[in-house]
C-alpha cells in the first residue's frame, strides 16, 4: 500500500504533520477528520533513503569469484589458528578491499551476535554464497571440522575459477572477429556500396548476379534499417525474457550443451564440476542422496539439474550409483567404469576425484581444439566475404 505524507491542523490550530499508508489521498483525508484533524495538503510519500540505497545498488562493486577465494583461505587460517568464528568475521570485515563483501561480513558478523549459526548467517545473502557453500559450511558445522571445509572451498573455487578464465580466453577471440565481421558488412551495406550502386546503374546494362544480390541487400538495409535494428532488440529482449521462464531456462541450457564447437567445452567443464562437487561432499561426510540435490542446483544448469535429480531418485529407490549414472546418459563409458569399480572397493570418494581430474584434463582439450578449430573456420568466412564483395564491385 503507498504511504502518503501530510500536514493537517488539530482543533487548535497546531500543526501537524506525519505519514500514513493508505490507498488514496481521500482515505488519507478521511482518516485525519475522523481524528479531529484538519487536512491541509496531502502527497505521495517518497522516501529518498531507499533512493539512495536503490541507486547504490545499481552501481556498488559485485563480490568476484576472487573475493570469495581469498576469504575461504583466510578463514581457513584463522580457524586453524584457533581464532573463534565471530572474531575472524568481524577482522576479515574490516580488512577486505571489496566494499559489497565489507558490508555483507558486517551483517553476518551481526546475525553471529544475535545467536545465529555461521551457515544461517550466510545463507542470507544468497546473492554472494551459494547454496553450495552454504551447505558445506553447515557441514563443517556439524562434523566440527569447519576449517578443513574453507580450504576445500577454496581449492575448489580457485579450479572453478581457471576453468571459467580457459573457456573465456578460447571464446574471446572468435566473439571478437564475429562483432567485427558483423559491424563492418552493415557499415559496407548501409554506406559503401550504394555509393557504387549509383554509378552501376547508370551503365545502362544487365549486371552480374553477385552485384545484384549486394545491390539488393544494400537497398533492403537502407530502406528498414530502422526495422531491423528494433527486430533486433525486440528478439533479444524476449529471448531474455524466455530464458527467465522454467521451460525457457531448460531449452536454453540444453541448447548450451549442443552447440557445435562450444557446446563440448562447456558440457566437460558442467561435468567436471559436478565431479568436484560431489567428491567435496561425500569427503565431508554428507550422505549420497542430499549431496547429489545441493549439487544439482549448484550446476546452473536446468538440463543437467534434471538429470543429476534423476539419479537422486533412483538412489533412494536402492539402485547403485553407477547403475543410475548410467540410466542419465551424460557420463563416458571409461567414467561409468571407474564408479563401478569404486562402488565395488569402497573407494568412491577418491575416484570420483579421479573423474573429476578426467573432465579438467579434457576441459583443456577441449578448449585447444575450440581454438583450433575457430580460426580456419573464420578464415574461410572471411575470405567468402570478401570474394563475394570484390566480385559484386569489381565483376560490372
Amino acid at each position: 500500500m503507498p504511504v502518503f505524507h501530510y500536514k493537517a491542523r488539530s482543533g487548535h490550530g497546531d500543526a501537524i504533520e506525519g505519514t500514513l499508508d493508505a490507498g488514496s489521498t481521500d482515505a488519507v483525508a478521511a482518516h485525519l477528520m475522523e481524528s479531529g484533524l484538519t487536512p491541509v495538503d496531502i502527497h505521495l510519500h517518497v522516501d529518498r533513503d531507499n533512493l539512495r540505497r536503490g541507486f547504490n545498488e545499481l552501481f556498488k562493486q559485485k563480490v568476484e569469484t576472487t573475493d570469495l577465494i581469498q576469504f575461504s583461505r583466510q578463514m581457513y587460517s584463522m580457524l586453524r589458528a584457533g581464532v573463534p568464528i565471530f572474531r575472524a568475521i568481524t577482522g576479515l570485515a574490516s580488512t577486505t578491499g571489496n566494499p559489497s563483501l565489507k558490508e555483507t561480513l558486517e551483517r553476518v558478523s551481526e546475525s553471529l551476535e544475535s545467536g545465529r549459526s555461521l551457515s544461517e548467517s550466510l545463507a542470507r545473502h544468497p546473492d554472494v554464497f551459494s547454496m553450495f557453500y552454504i551447505s558445506m559450511v553447515r557441514v563443517g558445522e556439524t562434523s566440527g571440522h569447519t576449517e578443513e571445509i574453507f580450504k576445500q572451498l577454496a581449492f575448489y573455487l580457485d579450479r572453478e575459477k581457471e576453468t571459467r578464465k580457459k573457456i573465456k580466453s578460447a571464446l574471446r577471440y572468435p566473439m571478437f572477429v564475429i562483432t567485427a565481421i558483423a559491424v563492418a558488412l552493415c557499415i559496407i551495406s548501409i554506406f559503401v556500396i550504394p555509393a557504387f550502386a549509383d554509378m552501376f546503374r547508370s551503365f545502362g546494362a544487365e549486371l552480374p548476379l553477385p552485384t545484384r544480390i549486394l545491390m539488393a541487400i544494400s537497398d533492403f538495409m537502407v530502406a528498414n534499417w530502422p526495422m531491423l535494428l528494433g527486430s533486433i532488440i525486440v528478439a533479444v529482449i524476449g529471448l531474455r525474457m524466455f530464458i527467465n521462464t522454467e521451460d525457457g531456462a531448460y531449452r536454453w541450457d540444453r541448447l548450451m550443451l549442443k552447440l557445435p564447437l562450444t557446446g563440448p567445452v562447456v558440457y566437460k567443464a558442467s561435468l567436471a564440476r559436478f565431479s568436484h562437487l560431489i567428491a567435496m561432499s561425500l569427503g565431508a561426510a554428507v550422505p549420497l542422496i542430499a549431496s547429489l540435490t545441493v549439487v544439482a542446483h549448484a550446476l546452473n544448469n536446468r538440463f543437467l539439474e534434471e538429470r543429476i535429480l534423476g539419479m537422486r531418485s533412483g538412489i533412494e529407490q536402492g539402485k547403485a550409483l553407477s547403475m543410475v549414472a548410467a540410466n542419465t546418459g551424460i557420463f563416458d563409458p571409461l567414467v561409468m567404469q571407474m564408479l563401478a569399480v569404486g562402488e565395488e572397493s569402497g573407494t568412491i570418494t577418491e575416484l570420483l576425484k579421479e573423474i573429476a581430474d578426467y573432465y579438467d584434463r579434457e576441459v583443456d582439450y577441449a578448449t585447444e581444439r575450440l581454438s583450433a578449430s575457430i580460426e580456419p573456420i573464420l578464415t574461410v568466412v572471411i575470405g567468402v566475404l570478401v570474394l563475394v564483395m570484390a566480385m559484386g564491385v569489381f565483376l560490372p
